[in-house]
């Protein structure tokens, strides 16, 4: 998808120089990627100890 959006150029270009990327796109992408795994990693956090999973382990490892 084409957008146009206005980023500070000195971030992207430390991305670029940091993971190695030759393009911009690619930089955004990567930047994109990252954050959406720090935000499953913080969601996966808040259900810590909420016993939001059922299911029987001892089964599940025989199975």
């Amino acid at each position: 998808m084409l957008t146009n959006i206005d980023i500070d150029q000195k971030k992207v270009a430390e991305v670029m120089s940091l993971l190695n990327i030759k393009t911009k796109k690619e930089a955004v992408d990567k930047a994109l990627e990252n954050y959406l795994r720090i935000l499953s990693a913080q969601e996966l956090l808040k259900m810590k100890g909420s016993n939001v999973w059922e299911g029987d382990l001892d089964k599940m490892r025989t199975e």
